[in-house]
């Protein structure tokens, strides 16, 4: 993904910001434990759609 887009795009449940995981293909938000998902390039911002972050994945802001 473009990284002036993912700097555009905000967590749908809490406005802050995101982490592209390139090896998940996922955008992670930290604050709320949410992970997103890119299919086919394309992120699916639907908190029903996001995955909950596992306690170590918490821990690992990179």
């Amino acid at each position: 993904m473009d990284k002036k887009l993912i700097a555009l795009l905000a967590c749908p449940v809490c406005k802050g910001d995101l982490k592209l995981n390139r090896e998940k293909t996922e955008l992670i938000c930290y604050q709320d434990g949410m992970a997103f998902p890119i299919r086919e390039g394309i992120p699916v911002m639907l908190a029903n759609e996001a995955r909950t972050l596992t306690s170590d994945e918490r821990l690992d802001k990179h």
